[in-house]
């Protein structure tokens, strides 16, 4: 295999593995469901993202189509956000609160004259 592909798969493995592990620290360390997930799950997509497109990348070098891969970056990139999505829907039907401040201008019944 050439070096420039596998220098660039490395690089994008290492900005997938940063992406991953800010996804992490976010889903450990936020203080509420709503931040907790917005973390991950944006986060987790750019990861698992970053390291199929370097899978394609090893694999188009190796001769092969990579159509796995892509498959997998597709349903990624679809189900994660619609995921995040329905448990935020599901939380606000619950009425769980969050403790993010909520800004004056916001909500009209706390704007003022």
């Amino acid at each position: 295999m050439h070096p420039v592909v596998e220098w660039t798969a490395a690089i994008l493995i290492v900005i997938a593995a940063f992406f991953l592990m800010v996804g992490a620290i976010g889903l450990a360390r936020l203080p509420d469901f709503y931040m907790r997930l917005h973390a991950p799950t944006k986060a987790s997509t750019l990861g698992v993202g970053g390291v199929l497109v370097a899978s394609m990348l090893v694999a188009a070098a190796q001769g092969r189509a990579g159509v796995a891969e892509l498959l997998i970056t597709l349903f990624v990139f679809v189900t994660a956000p619609v995921s995040a999505n329905l448990m935020a829907q599901a939380a606000l039907h619950l009425k769980l609160a969050s403790r993010a401040p909520v800004p004056r201008d916001a909500v009209p019944e706390r704007r003022e004259g």
